[in-house]
């Protein structure tokens, strides 16, 4: 079972055409694959910006960190 149309690969290639499967969408999956990335760079960001308030509220902000480091 043949899902190219093509019987015998004894054939010039250029005059074939594309012959990997969903020709055509190939700008549909750059879109997809950039919106993908960027949402996953926001995602990223976001639960890095909360971990990171998550440990300012543990042990305290840039100034108290900065007392405790002076030990003066």
């Amino acid at each position: 079972m043949s899902t190219t149309g093509i019987e015998s690969w004894a054939v010039d290639l250029k005059d074939v055409g594309a012959i990997y499967p969903f020709q055509g969408a190939e700008v549909i999956f750059v879109i997809v694959g950039v919106v993908l990335w960027l949402g996953w760079h926001v995602l990223q960001m976001r639960a890095e910006n909360q971990d990171y308030e998550d440990q300012i509220s543990q042990f305290g902000d840039d100034s108290t960190i900065a007392e405790a480091l002076d030990g003066d």
